[in-house]
């Protein structure tokens, strides 16, 4: 059982006053030790309503004792090794990391080329090493946790799990000075008795979308469970669950490369019912309030939300 060091004492993860103690802390800013270790490992706190969670820094797993819930492989040992100093920068004061996109989060005119159209789309080569839009969401996987699991979640990972630690793992990422959180838009559970509150909820978030000023217009990230494709007058419509009534629209060029270049994940994902399709992509709105996706990848995981690439796995 993990032991945590705060405001200088000790505290297992199974202590009945951690809740009050971890809230006090929080409110501090103040950062708990993981002592699985010598003289402890900085951890941050994440809030969810009105509890809190303590959570390992970024890509900081593999430096727990394997003994401990917050271990992982180093970094070194996964394709994020390449990408640390360059595409992930790391503030070990903050705890942040910045990170360098090779995708546009804003567009002047016609869409540019997708960077995910080749077969190499995903690999890294040369100096100017870059997260692609599939890069950032293995990385986000990878920073809330959903990479990991033990039996003891059986039956409790559901959206609003996967959405919230998702959206804590984006509070830790940096873009251009900004905070990743800011541009990342990923859907909360669908409730139909809440449906007025959730619309309006993700109105306020997609607002800057909607600002007609000069220059490049903004765009934004979503990352949602693909529902269905559905074919529009032209092109397709993207319906991403938990937002109905809300298409993104789909060029049929764009769809038909997606089709192309993720052939494999399409696969799986309709052989197995019980999986999910999981869609990152950039998007915007046209004059007409419609989100228009530019750049889109996909990603398939199991009925745990476990990343998986073959039948075998």
């Amino acid at each position: 059982m993990r032991q945590f060091r705060i405001g200088g004492s000790l505290y297992g993860e199974e202590a009945p006053e951690l809740q009050e103690i971890v809230a006090a802390a929080y409110e501090r800013r103040e950062r708990p030790l993981c002592m699985c270790r010598g003289d402890g490992l900085p951890m941050y706190i994440a809030r969810m309503g009105g509890l809190y969670a303590i959570k390992r820094m970024p890509l900081s797993g593999g430096e727990h004792d394997p003994s401990c819930a917050s271990y992982e492989s180093p970094y070194e040992f996964s394709g994020l090794g390449a990408l640390m100093g360059s595409a992930i920068q790391l503030d070990p004061q903050s705890g942040m990391a910045a990170l360098k996109l090779d995708f546009s989060l804003s567009k002047i005119g016609r869409r540019a080329a997708s960077t995910q159209s080749g077969p190499e789309a995903d690999s890294v080569s040369g100096e100017a090493r870059k997260l692609s839009l599939r890069g950032l969401l293995h990385y986000l996987w990878h920073e809330a946790e959903l990479t990991i699991w033990t039996s003891l979640w059986a039956g409790k990972r559901h959206w609003w799990n996967v959405q919230w630690h998702l959206r804590e793992a984006a509070r830790q990422m940096i873009v251009k000075g900004r905070p990743l959180a800011e541009t990342l838009y990923v859907p909360e559970a669908f409730r139909a008795e809440q449906k007025e509150a959730i619309e309006k909820r993700r109105a306020e978030a997609l607002a800057p979308l909607a600002s007609s000023g000069p220059g490049p217009r903004k765009l934004m990230i979503v990352v949602g469970e693909v529902k269905d494709f559905e074919a529009a007058r032209v092109g397709q419509k993207l319906v991403i669950r938990h937002m109905p009534g809300f298409p993104f629209m789909v060029d049929e060029d764009l769809y038909r490369r997606l089709r192309t270049r993720f052939e494999r994940e399409f696969s799986l994902w309709e052989a197995d019912d019980r999986s999910h399709l999981m869609a990152i992509a950039t998007f915007g709105l046209n004059p007409a309030g419609l989100a228009v996706i530019e750049e889109i990848a996909v990603m398939v995981v199991n009925e745990n939300w476990i990343p998986y690439d073959s039948i075998q796995e």
